[in-house]
């Protein structure tokens, strides 16, 4: 049973750092190579269908929502 549980606790230790592996690959990618443009962090900016920008207010989605509600075009 114990046996178990080291097994599960190191599975969990390598996947966190194999992420942080691949976090630091990719900004040394980006740093290589700043044609793509930055690396984008996770939570950092806007993305999708969704605004994932940590300040709410300003994000250039929601800043443009509330421009058109605002101002509608008639």
């Amino acid at each position: 049973m114990l046996f178990k549980y080291i097994i599960t606790i190191l599975i969990i230790l390598g996947l966190m750092v194999g992420w942080i592996a691949v976090q630091h690959l990719s900004r040394l990618f980006a740093a290589r190579h700043p044609e793509f443009g930055p690396n984008r962090e996770e939570g950092g900016g806007c993305g999708g269908l969704f605004c994932l920008c940590k300040d709410k207010m300003t994000c250039p989605k929601q800043s443009l929502k509330r421009a058109i509600n605002k101002n509608p075009q008639e």
